[in-house]
């Protein structure tokens, strides 16, 4: 059971790192921030597009590894239509999910992004799976400096 689920979170992975969600430049965003991970080279700049607290379009661009690009993707599929509450919210559940700072993290509430959890295993890799959140976070903020994971 364990092996045909983790075989599937891989499938998952491999998806959205060949074909991503939202990778495109947002011409009307309202928020832009871009991240940036030395450790592995992974670069990105997010764009949102916030209107009344809500997100109403999430995209990037940029390159990475397969599960620094497959977070990225799967974050900003999942982000859109959030208030920026609940965004946070994910950020917080995503960030101690991967981090393994909580052992408590209910899987069906994070939906998809669950396929990341296997990373706390990895420190290295952490980072390449927490970088689209961080920054994520800045961009929430209002903070356009970039975001570095080092």
């Amino acid at each position: 059971m364990f092996d045909d689920l983790r075989d599937l979170y891989q499938e998952v992975i491999f998806d959205h790192n060949r074909n991503p969600r939202n990778f495109r430049v947002m011409d009307d965003a309202n928020r832009q921030v871009e991240g940036f991970n030395p450790l592995c080279g992974d670069r990105l700049t997010l764009f949102l597009k916030i209107e009344d607290g809500v997100i109403n379009d999430a995209s990037f661009q940029g390159q990475g590894c397969a599960i620094s690009t497959a977070s990225v993707s799967l974050m900003t599929e999942i982000i859109k239509g959030k208030t920026e509450a609940e965004a946070e919210t994910l950020f917080t559940q995503f960030h101690d999910m991967t981090t393994g700072k909580s052992e408590d993290i209910q899987l069906e509430a994070i939906g998809k992004l669950a396929v990341l959890a296997g990373v706390r295993e990895y420190p290295a890799r952490v980072k390449c799976a927490t970088l689209a959140w961080h920054t994520l976070d800045a961009a929430l903020k209002n903070q356009a400096q970039s975001i570095s994971t080092e």
